[in-house]
């Protein structure tokens, strides 16, 4: 049997970075550290929102990995990278920055409880972001667990625009479906601002033209995963049935040991 031994955790909340401590974010807290200590090498991702005190928990910019202009929509955005480390579990998280998109605002919405409207760029840069930074460490992981729905464009974005280099050449992807979706739709220009090299405008056409809520991303997301998991009792079950009915593999996983997850893991690669 193949080891899975480099995996990639794309999430879009993690413990303790928020005050409240919600089930999926403590899971993406502990998978990364538990595996870590099996043996695994992981990267764990998330996005900086502007709530995380960067003083706190001693957040630091690394130059190295920052600087590159990433253009959405025919605007400039600079990327920025910045890590942390959770000394009680030995691990590092990288976290995607932008003056504009992250650092000066709050997670998913707005003090008032809205949702920002450009929240389709920042999950645009948020991947784009993450699968960059992996290039530039050149650390190919053998599987990659998206959790959250800001991690949603990994799955095409790998196994289109970065699929042919040896870093994500051979990567298993994992889409994790939790309680939390999004109200607002992405604007009907959304399929354009994906395009780029290696994405066509085929690889989006279910989208194409259309306003693209939870469940349309979620569905581009499950097109291109390798695996489909159920992370919360409550979840969107219509989500399952399109992955079943696509022969996805399936795997409900809330509350289950973490070994079931490094079982899941080592069957993609087999």
């Amino acid at each position: 049997m193949k080891s899975a031994n480099r995996i990639l955790y794309v999430s879009q909340e993690i413990c303790p970075f928020f005050e409240e401590q919600t089930p999926v974010r403590l899971l993406n807290r502990m998978l990364p550290e538990i595996c870590q200590a099996s043996g695994y090498e992981t990267r764990t991702f998330m996005p900086k929102f502007g709530e995380i005190n960067e003083r706190r928990y001693q957040l630091h910019d690394v130059i190295r990995l920052s600087g590159m202009n990433m253009s959405i929509d025919d605007v400039d955005h600079p990327l920025l990278i910045k890590v942390a480390s959770i000394q009680a579990a030995r691990i590092q998280i990288y976290f995607i920055d932008n003056e504009d998109l992250f650092q000066h605002r709050r997670g998913l919405k707005d003090a008032f409880g809205v949702e920002y409207s450009d929240n389709d760029v920042r999950t645009i840069f948020y991947c784009r972001g993450v699968l960059d930074t992996i290039e530039k460490l050149r650390w190919a992981p053998s599987v990659i667990q998206c959790s959250g729905w800001m991690s949603a464009l990994v799955p095409l974005y790998v196994k289109k625009a970065f699929g042919t280099t040896p870093f994500f050449a051979e990567s298993k992807v994992i889409v994790a479906l939790d309680d939390q979706e999004y109200v607002s739709p992405f604007g009907s220009h959304f399929a354009d601002k994906l395009v780029i090299d290696g994405v066509l405008g085929n690889d989006v056409r279910s989208i194409a033209g259309l306003p693209v809520g939870y469940e349309e991303l979620m569905h581009l997301a499950i097109d291109y995963a390798d695996a489909v998991i159920t992370v919360t009792p409550q979840y969107n079950a219509r989500l399952v049935n399109y992955a079943e009915n696509r022969g996805k593999k399936v795997r409900h996983m809330a509350g289950v040991e973490a070994a079931e997850f490094m079982s899941l893991y080592n069957d993609l690669l087999e």
